[in-house]
């Protein structure tokens, strides 16, 4: 085919999808692209190119994209199409499971654009192929829709968010409950082979003029439902044990939708003293305030952290924009500088807390016998030294809640990316909202006894070893170069990290007893240095995973333990950069 009949056709592609497009805005835009690039406009084209470079792909991830018109873009075609497939799977598997029995789905959306649009269209789709629908009265966070799917008895969720994308994406998260999927992955996101299912049923999905849209039928639901999941939320907390409340919190949403319900519920937990950061509390889908709106880029908690200041407060707790991921900052002692800190330290945190909440008196206890730990194979290995010191049984899972609240007997898991589920039968996945609840009541804890939450990091640090986690992530524009870089390690394998010799390779690909085959590798140095390297399951990057880890004989060895393990960090951070040819 010629540069000619290429573009001829991308033309022709283009003008079709806009004839059927339902939204006069990315009908409008699709056509004055087409304008553009029949007038030799380089930009316009490759614009097109990329918005009709094959069907966005639907995954464990669900969907998520730039908005926009065409195929790889996030837009009413796209949505009608995957709503339709979704409902054929849900039909099918209750069909299966009970026949008989009407399938039952419930829909979520936040505040971003064209999120509450995507979430009627689904609700129509969905009543006109027979599902019994429920629809959340307005732009809530995604662990009360987790939590809607169990409390409604559903067999499906949707919940319509990009969660920490820039302001241009939205996206489409799935959740499987009741005869969809057996009990123990009831109410959480899905995993294959659910995805392909769902995936074969939207591809197989007519036209678009063949997808049937109920004009009414669905429920929207009152505030009850939001009202329990805020007062079971708030009895997460124990003060009987946990009597302390004297904590300045300062909170923000980062122009998401889970403001109002944090704030409710914190208080309701007693805590009180809690200052939203004023610039950052409406739900806005532009994020104006900055420039990217995951807490976990730098700037993104600059006000937050002003606020602090200002306000002599003991706590920072920020969610990303749909709440289900928390981050929280502190002034630390030793530089008397606010800092984030890193998920690793807050999910080990959240760890030594739930073992003291779990905890039976002084009685020893079978491992495993009150319920499992468990975090993602990337996050750091203390979790683990916590839970058997405690006589908890552990499990590592591959990266992602969807795989995390699947653990049988699951108490407490974690992953790095500030994802936390410390009420799996309340929410099957990771809650920043109930998070931030028992981060207040450890935090109100410590400082109680005269210390701090790093007094509190140090006190695990000397009995489990002092663990220090970096990152490295490289993001590309071209995927391909992803595969380029893995292929790379493989041909030619790292032999040492940090002047520790490599002793243990493992190609997750190949898959093991205890984990499902994933695309990563992980290696472990004779001095237990741990590197794991894997492509992103939702953005265009590798991602460096480091950790490692030093003995501590007392308090006084802490200060050099850190610049060690510093050093050690940069050690390895470099021969990393060097193995990938950077």
């Amino acid at each position: 085919m010629t540069s000619s009949d290429a573009e001829l056709r991308l033309l022709t592609e283009a003008r079709e999808w806009a004839a059927q497009d339902p939204d006069p805005a990315t009908k409008a835009s699709l056509l004055e692209l087409v304008r553009l690039a029949e007038d030799g406009d380089p930009a316009a084209r490759q614009e097109l190119e990329d918005s009709f470079r094959g069907p966005l792909q639907f995954g464990t991830a669900g969907l998520r994209a730039a908005l926009g018109p065409g195929p790889n873009r996030m837009n009413r075609v796209v949505v009608r199409r995957a709503a339709a497939g979704l409902a054929a799977f849900l039909v099918d598997a209750v069909a299966k499971a009970a026949a008989g029995t009407r399938p039952r789905a419930v829909v979520g959306y936040d505040a971003r654009h064209n999120s509450d649009i995507f979430a009627a269209e689904t609700a129509a789709i969905f009543t006109a192929a027979g599902i019994e629908t429920f629809v959340l009265p307005g732009a809530l966070p995604t662990p009360l829709l987790a939590y809607a799917v169990r409390a409604l008895d559903c067999d499906g969720g949707v919940m319509v968010t990009a969660s920490h994308n820039p302001p241009q994406d939205n996206g489409y998260k799935v959740y499987l409950g009741r005869h969809a999927v057996p009990a123990d992955g009831a109410g959480a996101q899905i995993v294959p082979p659910y995805d392909a299912e769902i995936a074969a049923r939207i591809s197989a999905a007519g036209p678009l003029e063949s997808i049937a849209l109920a004009a009414d039928g669905w429920t929207i639901l009152g505030g009850s439902l939001a009202a329990d999941y805020q007062r079971s939320t708030a009895a997460l907390a124990m003060p009987e044990r946990f009597p302390a409340r004297d904590l300045r919190i300062v909170l923000t949403p980062l122009h998401g939708v889970g403001g109002g319900t944090a704030q409710d519920v914190l208080k309701a937990a007693g805590f009180t003293d809690v200052t939203v950061v004023a610039e950052q509390a409406d739900p806005d889908p532009d994020f104006p305030t900055v420039s990217f709106p995951n807490p976990e880029e730098p700037g993104a908690l600059d006000l937050a952290l002003e606020a602090a200041e200002r306000l002599d407060a003991d706590l920072v707790i920020a969610n990303d924009p749909d709440a289900d991921r928390a981050a929280v900052a502190a002034k630390d002692p030793d530089t008397g500088a606010w800092r984030m800190l890193r998920g690793d330290e807050v999910g080990s945190l959240l760890g030594a807390h739930m073992v003291a909440r779990l905890a039976d008196g002084d009685a020893a206890v079978e491992a495993g016998g009150r319920g499992v730990f468990a975090n993602s194979i990337v996050s750091s290995r203390l979790l683990a030294r916590i839970a058997a010191a405690a006589g908890f049984a552990h499990q590592e899972t591959l990266t992602g809640f969807k795989w995390i609240s699947r653990v049988p007997g699951l108490v407490y898991g974690y992953e790095e990316a500030l994802g936390y589920c410390v009420a799996p039968e309340q929410v099957k996945d990771k809650d920043g909202i109930s998070a931030a609840v028992l981060i207040a009541e450890l935090a109100a804890t410590a400082k109680a006894a005269g210390k701090t939450v790093f007094d509190t990091l140090d006190e695990l640090y000397l009995q489990h070893g002092l663990h220090a986690s970096d990152q490295l992530s490289i993001r590309v524009a071209d995927l391909g170069l992803l595969d380029a870089m893995m292929n790379r390690l493989r041909v030619s394998p790292p032999e040492s990290f940090g002047q520790s010799a490599v002793e243990v390779f493992t190609d997750l690909a190949e898959g093991s007893a205890q984990l499902p085959p994933t695309e990563g590798l992980l290696y472990i140095t004779r001095n237990l240095t741990r590197v794991i390297i894997r492509p992103s399951g939702t953005e265009p990057k590798l991602k460096c995973y480091l950790e490692v880890i030093h003995q501590v004989g007392s308090a006084a060895e802490l200060p050099a333990a850190r610049q060690a393990a510093r050093a050690s960090l940069d050690e390895v951070l470099h021969d990393v950069s060097e193995a990938l040819g950077l």
